[in-house]
């Protein structure tokens, strides 16, 4: 059910007879598009971390939590 106040204004539109305002897309994206990139989000990073070894993991979590925090990730010496 649409808002009161949209429906009142629609309605002293439809009286006064001038045509009603289409109000634009919030942030001018595609909804069904957004659906869609939400839908693949929301299993992309458990299919990630599916795939990911253990250590893989850990160095992924750390790195997260760094820029969370703001603190630099301490780099390891590569082998």
């Amino acid at each position: 059910m649409p808002d009161p106040s949209v429906f009142a204004f629609n309605l002293a539109q439809a009286i006064t007879g001038e045509p009603p305002v289409e109000p634009p897309p919030p942030d001018g994206k595609d909804p069904a598009a957004v659906a869609l990139g939400r839908k693949g989000g929301l299993k992309g990073g458990k299919a990630r971390a599916a795939n990911m070894t253990p250590k893989q993991r850990t160095a992924a979590a750390k790195k997260a939590a760094a820029a969370r925090w703001g603190k630099p990730a301490k780099k390891k010496p590569a082998k």
